[in-house]
């Protein structure tokens, strides 16, 4: 988005307006639903003028802009849901009374998602059409069966709205200190059925409080406030998005890391995720979609390029995290919450999905591997996807088929967690014992591959032929949270994660400055994510090393702050005390889920808490924590937690 936009986001539709509320103007602006463009241009004018911002206040899937034009007050209040409504007052500031004359002018393109972003075009085009009706406007569009439509209206007491093609006016008096009201209402309509409206639900139902330090809690709060928001229906769950305003959508890795960091909010949004991934999990092998059978989706799109499937979001494949990262998550579902009966129902899709690591080792020498089968693919297939993301320390590209060091960590840990199900639940001692005995052989040879004697510290990946890309990353933080790092040698890692090269004095960067293809203004060469921290830190606090994970988790608290305390999807990194401030890159996500959720999970690593199912019991290790939570969700209870003395 532009600098000084505005995104409101909620379970249904999502907008993007500028800082007076408008739509229109800019190729990214609009009213969002199901991957569609409902609403294009929607531009409020009073007595012919358009809005200067005067300010706004957003509030979960609500926002309230405030205005003024030619001594009139106006304050717009703005509710996102299954539709979109607004409340418009008019407030006369003079001393005599008026005649004011207002204009919504309103458009409608129906563009798919990635058209707007300008990544993609539809084959062909079908028609928008336009009709006046009951006083409003609706706008609709069909191709070939693929239907959508936008209703407009204006209503209010004493109102009389007339709409013409492109705009609905009406004119009315306010007396001196009087204020009146306009009620704005648009509906959306899918395949020719009207949706109908509903206010957002809850994600999370009852979240815990929390007593720390302002900066931690005001951080906290509007953390929890942002996750509410980022969520969306698929088959009757709701799931957590991954970020606003354009990846409103079901993300496997992104969606399963959120649940992760956000456990100790509640089950469900897991239990949801791991339904609704399962679902749509692969069954046999797809080129277009690079699918392959027990796969773990990446993404899945509702819009009119993958209903005509131009684009591979059908769901589209191409991730090798996903499928690990799965597993994990279903584990640490057990942890919190001893549900037998849920491990039981995701079994099925447990063991396919063992089967796809196991096949993906077997082709990969004894490594998960990707490479893009599908021309629209995405070429790097980690959760560093962007094109340029696999560099070898003099900044030359890895190519071919490529192991990501972080990847061997996950399927590590999906070993162990798996065998802990079969052992525990399952009752199938048999496959426990094998699933610990690839876990140990794996470990063993992702060390001897991927060590790099020279940096003491781990390459970030090898490439199709074998080499190691070895290039000093973050990427070696998440490898300590899966616990593939002989003990002996976690403390190495964690000094070169926390040395100068590599932390910025805001957190973790994705590079270490002086490689080749460093850049703190990169999306994954330099910059700062908050989630990549989260994990580093709860991967130190696993080993132990509570003072690098405490100096980890205070970088991202203190810059919070510059973001007015919602950490962004990732910022730059440049050092601090260099005279640059942490800023958001143009391109970052803000709210975005994982952003939001390393919040949570950065409380839990200072408190270092950890769920016993086996005795239904939470405990919090770290002494040296000030936090105290009251209410968190386990085993079917609410738990006080804070840190042991």
């Amino acid at each position: 988005m532009r600098e000084g936009d505005v995104g409101v986001v909620s379970p249904g539709a999502y907008v993007v307006s500028d800082g007076a509320g408008d739509l229109g103007g800019w190729g990214e602006s609009g009213l969002f639903y199901r991957d569609m463009r409902h609403l294009s241009r929607y531009v409020l004018r009073v007595d012919g003028e358009a809005l200067e911002p005067g300010g706004h206040e957003s509030r979960g899937s609500g926002v309230r802009f405030v205005s003024e034009s030619g001594g009139v007050g106006v304050v717009r209040r703005r509710d996102t849901g299954f539709g979109m409504r607004e409340e418009i007052s008019f407030a006369n500031r003079a001393s005599e009374a008026r005649e004011v004359r207002v204009d919504l002018e309103c458009a409608a393109d129906f563009l798919d998602v990635f058209e707007v972003r300008g990544y993609a075009m539809a084959k062909e085009r079908g028609e928008v059409s336009e009709e006046v009706r009951d006083g409003g406007l609706r706008f609709s569009y069909e191709r070939d069966g693929f239907r959508r439509a936008t209703k407009i209206e204006v209503s209010g007491e004493g109102i009389e709205a007339e709409a013409a093609p492109g705009a609905i006016s009406t004119r009315f008096r306010i007396d001196a200190g009087e204020t009146r009201r306009l009620r704005v209402s648009v509906v959306f309509e899918e395949d020719g059925e009207k949706v109908r409206w509903r206010d957002p639900e809850s994600l999370y139902g009852s979240v815990p409080e929390i007593k720390a330090e302002e900066n931690t809690a005001r951080t906290w709060g509007r953390s929890v406030e942002d996750l509410e928001t980022l969520a969306f229906e698929t088959g009757g769950l709701l799931v957590p998005a991954a970020g606003s305003p354009w990846y409103m959508a079901l993300f496997g890795r992104d969606s399963l890391i959120t649940s992760h960091m956000t456990m100790m909010l509640g089950a469900e949004p897991a239990k949801n995720t791991l339904r609704a991934l399962s679902r749509h999990q692969a069954e046999r092998f797809d080129d277009f979609t690079d699918a392959e059978p027990g796969k773990i989706l990446h993404e899945m799109r509702r819009g009119e390029l993958a209903f005509f499937g131009e684009s591979p979001e059908t769901p589209y494949y191409g991730t090798a995290d996903a499928t690990p990262l799965f597993l994990i998550l279903l584990e640490e579902v057990w942890r919190w919450t001893a549900d037998d009966d849920f491990i039981r129902e995701m079994e099925d899709a447990a063991r396919a999905a063992l089967a796809w690591i196991s096949a993906s080792l077997e082709a990969g020498d004894g490594f998960i591997t990707y490479e893009r089968r599908s021309a629209s693919g995405l070429e790097n297939q980690s959760w560093k996807d962007s094109e340029d993301s696999m560099l070898f320390r003099d900044g030359s590209k890895a190519e071919g088929s490529i192991a990501a060091s972080e990847i061997q960590g996950y399927a590590y840990d999906a070993f162990l967690r798996t065998a802990d199900l079969a052992e525990n639940v399952w009752n199938d001692e048999a496959l426990a014992a094998e699933l610990r005995k690839e876990a140990a052989s794996l470990k063993d040879r992702f060390d001897r591959a991927f060590w790099m004697d020279d940096r003491k510290y781990y390459a970030l990946a090898l490439d199709g032929e074998g080499r190691k890309v070895d290039s000093t990353t973050s990427n070696a933080g998440h490898l300590l949270w899966s616990g593939i790092v002989p003990a002996e040698k976690a403390r190495l890692v964690a000094d070169t994660l926390l040395g100068e090269d590599l932390f910025s004095g805001w957190g973790v960067c994705t590079m270490a400055e002086g490689e080749g293809g460093y850049d703190p203004l990169s999306y994954h060469n330099g910059s700062v994510w908050p989630h990549d921290n989260a994990i580093i830190a709860e991967g130190m606090r696993k080993y132990g090393l509570h003072e690098e994970a405490r100096r980890v988790a205070d970088a991202i608290f203190e810059a919070a702050p510059h973001f007015d305390h919602r950490l962004p999807e990732v910022f730059a990194g440049h050092r601090r005390g260099e005279g640059h401030p942490p800023a958001e890159l143009p391109r970052s996500c803000s709210p975005q889920a994982w952003a939001a959720a390393s919040a949570v999970s950065l409380v839990r690593t200072m408190l270092g808490l950890d769920p016993d199912a086996g005795r239904r019991e939470l405990h919090a290790e770290n002494a040296a924590s000030t936090i105290r939570l009251s209410g968190v969700p386990a085993f079917g209870e609410h738990h006080d937690v804070r840190s042991d003395a």
